[in-house]
């Protein structure tokens, strides 16, 4: 076994690990499950990554995020360690030779999308590794009761039975105490540690604002702030409305989603990340592997789904450790906005079968085939084909993901490879039968190297170019060999992939169980209302509030949010004012009071710290004053 540090500055050039890394690193080498818990931005990686380099064999590493998967396996492999992938849309061949590799060869790390898991071809190779550790990245993933709950991932407890001695470390940034405990139950934890850092950023000061005019409120925080900074909206059209907003008001935006082709999104996000533009307009489709420390803000123009959500999108700010702004801006649309969208995002049952139904015929995919397919797939153009409303569809189209019957997986770009499938007897003797596709395979075998071995990747463009003719004229000869067992042709892609993870069943056998859509629904409504709370309250340090929706209870106030700030002008410290509203709530719920039956009522400091108290509830409308001079607690529009 190799001395971790060593590892560490070997590969990363660091001198020591961050807090809370040894120790997870030395519970994985222990052999110990372990679950660690870190904000992101935390140095996750390394905590897996360091462990497997110091054991023996292969790291089985489960992750849901392609694009991810790609950037760590290119950087363990600009390291020299040897790492690959295999997700759903990869050629069989290509993966073949992958598995091959983990048997036989000396890979250290295999990144795996859980959809593979229960693929014929992966349980019939898995037992055969020398599998030292699993790493399950985005554990949250695994419980119904977290945020982005996908059922593949309740597959990975089963493979343990092939590695009974083998150590388990799940990975997350965002997890709510019910889901720490379903995590370690769903993986099945013999011997748990868990580690959890902090989620606390005391250099990142967290602003709610409500405003009528959020466009210019943006302009005013971003003139202020200065520096870098990203702008999440909920929608593809408002980012480029409001990029041009800010480009029209002398800042340097760009906008990004998940609908741009992949070059132009990496020609953003380079620019963004180099500073010659400041600020990224963006969907929450940007962000996730993107390594810039310096950001000064991100500011929200929408309200996301849930606490887990703002979370980590605003959790991108300030990773250089200075001083940075998380800011949220609402106005009362918002509010009614995000009750729309949560009842959007369960469509009728019957309207899911239909959507899975059309989705079917779409790929003309027969009943009892079809599981494991994978296809690329653009939303708005299958809803157009079936008159959807896209995002009805689109949700229809995540809880059939929820419910185990497909994945969508994120864009990301794939490019082209091709790897000669026979023999160099039985090409050559091809080339002589087909003098027409003698230019073509010679071409290959000048331009490429090691063809017959391995899937290399290839550029359509400058192929066609160097052989005189159409990109569309090279592409068909590719094809057309490659029906003739020539060569494995995998086109280049940009697009999401939708893969059926079981084989179509007639629309009428498609059981959506009411107890697990009700289950569904409540479990959301519960985040709704949670990311609504942190919102509209003003009476608790948003830091706080953040911090205990994860668990911490007894975190202290960071004295510069807004609600802080407003708490700071009054001199009265945290116990007297929690204590106050306290005793004051329940009382003016059922009854009103005069400010002198209230002032009795309270009994407990000054009669000053108490008026005090009770003016900031009324200015920050939690208390009303009414006409004939009493007073009563307001409930929340959406208790009412």
């Amino acid at each position: 076994m190799n001395d971790i540090h060593k590892i560490l500055k070997d590969f990363w050039g660091h001198n020591a690990f961050r807090p809370l890394q040894e120790d997870i690193i030395e519970s994985v080498l222990a052999g110990n499950d372990t679950l660690a818990l870190l904000p992101t931005g935390g140095g996750k990686s390394i905590c897996f990554q360091v462990p497997a380099l110091a054991k023996e064999g292969l790291c089985l590493v489960i992750s849901p995020l392609i694009a991810l998967m790609k950037d760590q396996v290119e950087s363990l492999n600009k390291k020299g360690i040897k790492a690959s992938a295999v997700f759903s849309g990869m050629h069989k061949s290509e993966i073949d030779r992958i598995l091959g590799n983990c048997l036989f060869g000396d890979v250290k790390f295999l990144y795996v999308s859980p959809e593979r898991l229960k693929t014929d071809l992966f349980t019939t190779n898995l037992p055969r590794m020398k599998v030292s550790l699993i790493a399950i990245d985005e554990a949250h993933c695994i419980s119904q009761w977290g945020y982005d709950f996908r059922p593949p991932y309740l597959e990975i407890a089963e493979i343990r039975q092939y590695f009974p001695n083998v150590p388990v470390i799940a990975l997350t940034a965002t997890a709510t105490p019910k889901v720490v405990i379903d995590i370690q139950q769903k993986l099945k934890f013999k011997n748990p540690s868990v580690f959890q850092k902090s989620f606390s950023r005391s250099n990142l000061i967290y602003l709610v604002v409500k405003t009528e005019n959020k466009l210019q409120r943006l302009l005013r925080i971003i003139n202020r702030i200065k520096g870098s900074g990203v702008v999440y909206v909920r929608n593809r059209r408002k980012t480029q409305e409001i990029a041009k907003f800010l480009y029209e008001n002398h800042i340097t935006a760009d906008f990004y989603h998940a609908g741009l082709d992949m070059a132009e999104r990496d020609r953003k996000q380079h620019e963004w990340i180099s500073g010659k533009k400041q600020v990224i307009v963006a969907t929450n489709a940007f962000g996730m592997g993107i390594d810039k420390s310096n950001v000064r803000f991100v500011v929200h123009m929408d309200i996301p789904d849930s606490m887990e959500a703002y979370f980590q999108e605003a959790g991108r700010a300030g990773r250089d450790e200075q001083k940075a702004w998380a800011i949220q801006l609402y106005d009362d649309l918002d509010i009614a906005e995000l009750d729309k969208n949560f009842l959007n995002s369960f469509p009728e049952i019957k309207v899911i079968r239909n959507v899975y139904n059309a989705l079917c015929n779409y790929f003309q995919i027969p009943i009892g085939t079809g599981g494991e397919r994978s296809f690329e797939f653009n939303l708005s153009e299958f809803a157009k084909e079936y008159s959807f409303n896209s995002l009805i569809a689109y949700n229809a189209l995540k809880f059939l993901e929820k419910d185990g019957f497909l994945i969508i997986t994120d864009a990301v770009f794939k490019p082209s490879k091709i790897r000669i499938a026979c023999t160099v007897e039985d090409l050559y003797r091809f080339q002589v039968e087909n003098k027409k596709f003698e230019k073509l395979i010679k071409t290959l075998l000048r331009s490429y190297g090691g063809l017959h071995s391995n899937f290399v990747k290839i550029d359509e463009k400058d192929l066609a170019k160097r052989m005189d003719i159409e990109v569309k004229q090279l592409s068909s000869s590719l094809i057309y060999l490659e029906s003739l067992g020539i060569l494995n042709y995998d086109k280049q892609t940009d697009k999401p992939i939708l893969i059926f993870l079981e084989d179509r069943v007639d629309e009428n056998q498609i059981i959506i169980s009411p107890e697990h859509y009700q289950f569904l629904k409540e479990t959301a409504s519960i985040r709704l209302e949670s990311i609504m709370h942190y919102v509209q309250t003003i009476t608790k340090c948003r830091s706080k509030l953040l911090l205990e929706y994860f668990g911490e209870i007894n975190s202290l106030r960071c004295g510069e949010c807004d609600v802080c700030l407003q708490r700071n002008k009054m001199s009265v410290n945290d116990f007297e004012f929690d204590k106050v509203v306290e005793i004051l709530k329940p009382v003016l719920r059922k009854e009103r009071l005069t400010l002198e039956e209230v002032v009795k009522a309270v009994d407990l400091f000054t009669e000053e710290k108490t008026i005090k108290i009770i003016n900031w509830l009324i200015d920050n409308k939690k208390v009303d004053l009414h006409d004939d001079k009493t007073l009563t607690w307001i409930k929340p529009k959406r208790d009412a």
